[in-house]
């Protein structure tokens, strides 16, 4: 691609790593809708974490403007989407912000340009909605006056290991000159290889099974420790016992929230139903995963009842909000799950999560953020996300006497303590 001029649309966990991956080599614009995190990120703070002040100064101003304004992006030739895709309140994909920054793009789009889709989707719909978007939009031609490609992201938000140019690209297109031409662009800037998926439909396929896969996975290990704790077995050591084996997958029971992997099943899902088939197994994962803040509270409840004690009015504070650890991500996070059923059965809880972004957490879920480690003692201390500010904490040291501590994560490893 001669003389690229990348437009990333989107700055959220995915868009912003990628923009400032791209501006180390060529001048990008950055697009987003929300004023605010545009001038955040402008002054030099990433809410995300995912940058550093560091890192975001080397390039904001000069090899990456930021803007609100669609007619900034009009210069470019290569339009990056990177929009989140959520599911509604009955688990059915949203693609609203996928449209919308699709008519957004049909806007600046002219002939010679390539929009490449990073979302998360189901097979179909770069093709299938994306690109007759475009052409109604604008009158221009699929592969002949504009093209297309699909190259999913694989962000591991808090991850500062498995870096965007540390993990391997898959890149697909429209044509093979298209796929070539952004084999190219990716190469340049992905350190771990690029992977040439055959078709625009595969490479969406191969992003929406890697976190069903991964769902249906801890799926099974969940429903392990809903049995064994049954038969009075801690699951985790007999997780620690297979894993001896070579071929034994080591995952472990948790909750299963987060933007991806408990959200991305229902697209698949939707699919496969929409072509007349259930998918029995992706749906159970679903189903299993879903319930275990009911699992989980209803163990505190019968370790309380043993003791005599009353879950009306109990205290009850949960150390951990965001969806995974080191993360101030707070979406489809299902702390908020264990805190409804943990209200429910009448305990007074709080919560503390120095990670979690304060405004998200108050405006989204409605409960306060404990702004410090509380003093006070608690009938329930519940490790919700194994952050790693929590190393130093003893929950021992936050109940009363015959207080019940969960650890969901196993972070304390205290024999003494309730497990999954």
């Amino acid at each position: 691609m001669n003389n690229p001029k990348i437009a990333l649309i989107g700055l959220g966990y995915v868009g912003l790593p990628l923009a400032a991956a791209f501006a180390s080599k060529y001048h990008v614009i950055g697009f987003d809708i929300n004023t605010k995190r545009v001038e955040e990120l402008n002054s030099g703070f990433d809410a995300t974490n995912e940058l550093t002040n560091e890192q975001l100064k080397a390039v904001v101003g000069t090899s990456l403007k930021l803007t609100t304004t669609v007619a900034d992006i009009a210069q470019c030739n290569t339009f990056i989407v990177t929009v989140p895709t959520p599911v509604t309140s009955s688990k059915s994909p949203d693609l609203t912000p996928v449209v919308k920054a699709t008519e957004s793009v049909a806007v600046v789009l002219k002939k010679g340009d390539t929009v490449v889709y990073e979302s998360t989707f189901y097979p179909g719909v770069t093709e299938d909605i994306c690109v007759p978007i475009l052409e109604e939009k604008t009158g221009l031609k699929f592969n002949s006056d504009f093209f297309v490609g699909y190259s999913p992201e694989r962000i591991n938000p808090g991850d500062k290991k498995h870096t965007i140019t540390k993990i391997t690209k898959v890149v697909s297109g429209s044509t093979p000159e298209t796929l070539k031409e952004l084999s190219a662009l990716y190469g340049s800037i992905i350190e771990a290889g690029i992977y040439e998926a055959p078709t625009i439909k595969t490479a969406e396929a191969a992003k929406v099974i890697e976190n069903t896969q991964r769902d249906i996975n801890i799926a099974f290990v969940n429903e392990l420790s809903i049995i064994f704790s049954k038969m009075g077995i801690d699951t985790n050591e007999v997780l620690k016992a297979a894993g001896t084996k070579w071929n034994f997958l080591n995952f472990f029971p948790g909750l299963v929230g987060g933007h991806c992997i408990g959200v991305d099943p229902y697209y698949l899902a939707f699919k496969s139903e929409e072509l007349g088939y259930t998918p029995e197994m992706i749906l159970a994962g679903r189903r299993i995963n879903d319930s275990m803040p009911t699992f989980i509270v209803s163990q505190i409840v019968k370790q309380l009842m043993k003791q005599n004690k009353n879950s009306q009015n109990a205290s009850a504070l949960i150390l951990g909000a965001t969806f995974k650890e080191n993360c101030p991500d707070l979406r489809n996070s299902k702390v908020v799950d264990v805190h409804q059923e943990l209200s429910e059965f009448g305990f007074q809880v709080e919560v503390y999560d120095p990670e979690a972004d304060v405004e998200v957490f108050v405006k989204e879920y409605g409960f306060e953020k404990l702004e410090a480690l509380p003093t006070n003692k608690y009938d329930v201390v519940i490790l919700a996300v194994s952050h790693d500010c929590f190393k130093t904490i003893n929950p021992k040291e936050l109940i009363v006497n015959e207080g019940v501590v969960f650890d969901v994560k196993g972070f304390y490893k205290d024999p003494d303590f309730l497990y999954l």
